[in-house]
């Protein structure tokens, strides 16, 4: 689909569908008014009849509006006025994307994006429209006999501005939505592909793939250079599958600065590490047959950060940023590691295995030690790492943890802007007495109360070297239900952190 800015009267637009909005109770907005007037009351009637009050996303399709070029105008209800901001923005923009998918318009010029929300600007408002646009019309069907069967023929939106003056921030705004709803995207597809598709040998050849159409670096280390490396824990997840683990590393690097033209601390990169399971049974310790088919999703780290690196790659950002994905199966066999095992981490760190379910921290704890090498600025792993945060926070929030508040901060704010929010949990030293064990320097379980809380105190223990942030999005990255499937969170907030951190964020 093709986005554009426009700007300009609203009953003059030669298109297929134009977008307009109504408040409620039955109060047009400007470009409503504007068509109104020219239509001689035709809204004004239809909404004081009782046709369309304004409610937050009911909607309205009516076709040969007086005085109009457009083919048909389609009514958006907004709610009341004082309670518009960001979340009821949002849901304009989907349900008017929604409602001009499902018509016969191949086009349509939306100007929803010309109302004004509290404290954000017209970039913020055409960045989200541009994210929630391409988000509404996804579907994954690659794997259906009839791909066309939802096809529709809408194939070109435009968002409007009031004035001239907006443009090029409205146009370099629209971009920079674009690259964040593709990298939406590909964390949407990866998360969505079945486990004997999306293997950890798939993720390694997307990521070779990436580096090649956007200029990357990529190092694909096999089980041969983890054992060298003395990843263990690691390799310990991997035991019981018949598919050989990964460790992929995708360098971006977005400032070309010589020798002594920046500071030092300005060229050390990002370093986001994301779980790569892609399939996870709990190993010996079983997990339930139940919506067991889900646990495809427990790649989603993994995709997420290599949706957010082709974002960054697409913007053309001017940081240096590494993505590692350590990616395995986890699954029972008679090699696979059992309960009361104890293995060996690359940082010397012995843990006792309590419960194989608990894999993720063990392939984490190891990228994190890897990741040392590149002397990063700061370090965010994300990872559906516990159900115990979802009981924590359900599936509106991410969970967050970080061992330097500032980071903590700055990754809320951005989540804030992106609509894609997270809320800190605490990381306090009391909790890290939940993982002691007798044999061992620590146990991969302490327990099932604060489970989210002592699996952060569990990879803090890798992050003495470098300021760590950890991403639990158990709860956010996929929806179960009718609308399964995968959600590309959290790259919207990831993109936004370093949009910020580039000085590219309006």
């Amino acid at each position: 689909m093709e986005f554009s800015i426009k700007r300009g009267s609203p009953e003059k637009q030669h298109c297929a569908c134009v977008v307009v909005g109504v408040f409620e109770p039955r109060k047009l907005t400007r470009s409503a008014v504007s068509i109104d007037d020219a239509a001689r009351k035709h809204l004004s009637d239809i909404v004081q009849r009782g046709d369309m009050n304004g409610k937050a996303g009911s909607t309205l399709l009516l076709h040969n509006v007086p005085s109009t070029a457009c083919d048909r105008l389609l009514l958006v209800g907004l709610g009341k006025e004082k309670e518009f901001h960001e979340k009821e923005f949002c849901n304009a923009i989907r349900s008017a994307v929604k409602a001009l998918h499902e018509t016969g318009a191949t086009d349509g010029t939306v100007f929803l994006t010309e109302i004004p929300v509290r404290k954000r600007s017209v970039a913020w408002r055409i960045r989200q429209a541009a994210i929630i646009a391409q988000d509404t019309v996804y579907r994954f069907n690659q794997f259906k006999s009839n791909k066309n069967e939802e096809n529709r023929p809408l194939q070109k939106v435009s968002f409007t501005i009031e004035r001239q003056d907006e443009l090029s921030l409205a146009n370099e705004a629209l971009a920079q939505g674009l690259a964040v709803a593709e990298g939406v995207t590909l964390a949407r597809n990866l998360g969505n592909l079945p486990g004997n598709v999306c293997t950890p040998a798939h993720l390694a050849d997307t990521a070779l793939q990436m580096a090649k159409d956007h200029g990357l670096d990529c190092q694909i280390l096999e089980r041969t250079d983890m054992e060298t490396l003395g990843m263990h824990a690691l390799l310990s997840v991997a035991k019981g599958s018949h598919q050989p683990p990964k460790m992929i590393v995708l360098q971006y690097k977005g400032t070309k600065a010589g020798k002594g033209s920046k500071k030092a601390a300005d060229e050390k990169p990002l370093v986001l590490i994301g779980k790569g399971i892609t399939f996870d049974s709990g190993g010996i310790s079983l997990k339930p047959g139940l919506e067991m088919d889900e646990m495809k999703f427990d790649m989603c780290g993994a995709a997420s950060v290599l949706g957010t690196i082709k974002a960054v790659a697409q913007m053309k950002l001017p940081i240096n940023l590494t993505v590692i994905v350590p990616t395995s199966e986890n699954m029972p066999g008679g090699s696979a590691s059992k309960p009361g095992d104890i293995v060996t981490s690359m940082s010397g760190q012995t843990i006792e295995i309590l419960n194989t379910d608990a894999e993720g921290r063990l392939i984490l704890c190891d990228a994190m030690t890897y990741a040392e090498r590149f002397k990063p600025e700061a370090v965010i792993d994300v990872a559906t790492l516990t159900g115990a945060c979802v009981i924590a926070l359900g599936h509106v929030a991410t969970g967050l943890f970080a061992n330097d508040d500032s980071l903590a901060h700055k990754l809320i704010q951005a989540g804030d802007e992106a609509q894609d929010r997270a809320w800190q949990m605490p990381l306090w030293d009391d909790y890290q007495d939940l993982l002691k064990s007798p044999f061992a320097d620590m146990a991969n379980i302490g327990g099932r109360a604060a489970g989210s809380i002592s699996a952060a105190c569990f990879l803090s223990r890798y992050t003495k070297k470098f300021s760590w942030a950890h991403l639990d999005i158990a709860g956010t990255a996929w929806k179960s239900g009718a609308d399964k499937g995968a959600t590309g969170r959290p790259v919207p907030l990831l993109a936004h952190y370093l949009l910020k951190r580039a000085g590219k964020l309006s």
